[in-house]
């Protein structure tokens, strides 16, 4: 039986990542940073999505289990790629959803829509107890509107706006938004690499 150990808290990470395992639950058993009692702080001061999905995986790893974790967020070209791996905390300390948009909308004030383009950055990586690792990554095309629209989401979501479905992040339903997102692409590419990997050890 492989022990994942998801570098995370949210039972709804846990749940997702039980049920992309589904086929395999006979192999794989999914477990939370609270159900093996870790509680160490994780420093996440990474320069890139990489390094930082990589010191929250190698945690769970060096206490024997297989560690998983992601690292998210938006880069926007006209702002060099910021907010970048400072997403989360974009508008200083005690920063909210709607503070960050705020900033984020302030800063583009007078970037004509053409030059509003931006991307959402999802790093997954799987390391292993001998210090070994994979990563994989997702990425979403999109560019930011002058406004927030929709009612659903989180974060930067109302001002994402995913041409191909004519739709911010926030507008889209939960499968919409899971089968285009950084997110929901590096998760999956995961689960597909860790599939490889159980079945080159023969087990």
């Amino acid at each position: 039986m492989y022990k994942i150990v998801l570098a995370s808290r949210n039972k709804k990470k846990i749940r997702e990542l039980e049920t992309l395992l589904a086929d395999l639950s006979s192999k794989v058993q999914v477990l939370s940073l609270d159900d093996i009692g870790y509680t160490e702080d994780i420093i996440e001061d990474g320069d890139t999505f990489s390094e930082n999905s990589r010191i929250k995986a190698t945690g769970p790893a060096r206490l024997g289990y297989i560690g998983i974790a992601d690292d998210s967020g938006l880069c926007v070209d006209a702002l060099d790629g910021a907010p970048g791996v400072y997403s989360a905390r974009f508008s200083g300390e005690g920063a909210t959803d709607g503070s960050n948009n705020e900033k984020l909308l302030s800063l583009l004030e007078n970037v004509p829509d053409e030059k509003r383009t931006a991307r959402f950055c999802t790093v997954v990586t799987c390391a292993f107890p001998d210090g070994t690792d994979f990563q994989v990554e997702g990425v979403c095309e999109g560019t930011i509107l002058h406004a927030a629209d929709g009612e659903g989401g989180f974060g930067y979501d109302p001002l994402f706006y995913y041409a191909p479905l004519k739709k911010t992040f926030a507008a889209l339903s939960a499968d919409e938004k899971n089968a285009v997102s950084h997110r929901g692409k590096a998760m999956r590419g995961f689960v597909e690499k860790f599939k490889e990997y159980i079945l080159k050890t023969g087990e």
